[in-house]
């Protein structure tokens, strides 16, 4: 059993910065950050293998960096230039394997004020 403890979400306003971190036990393969706004399905943000392999959602790509500390078992989102519309609430997410379903952190509410 895969468990997530995130952190790093708030109020910013639009134009600013935030960080979020997500720390896992256990070994993982893969780990990310999905994000849901109300209303809205649940949408992939950012995913990083254990090789350093990274992939990005096109309305974040060249704002948003995902990066992980393998030895800490850690993901990080750095999120810079934020917009209205990247108001949701963040879920961490880990998988052990290529394949298979993935673990989920509680989610962390980032809100970007206007």
């Amino acid at each position: 059993q895969v468990q997530l403890v995130e952190s790093g979400g708030g109020l910013v306003q639009a134009g600013g910065s935030l960080r979020l971190s997500c720390a896992a036990s256990g070994s993982i393969f893969s780990m990310g950050w999905y994000r849901q706004a109300p209303g809205k399905q649940r949408e992939s943000v950012a995913g990083i293998t254990s090789g350093g392999s990274a992939s990005y959602a096109d309305s974040v790509k060249g704002r948003f960096t995902i990066s992980r500390d393998n030895a800490k078992n850690t993901v990080y989102l750095q999120m810079n230039s934020l917009k209205p519309e990247d108001t949701s609430v963040y879920y961490c997410y880990a998988k052990q394997l290529r394949v298979g379903s993935p673990y989920w952190g509680q989610g962390t509410r980032v809100t970007v004020s206007s």
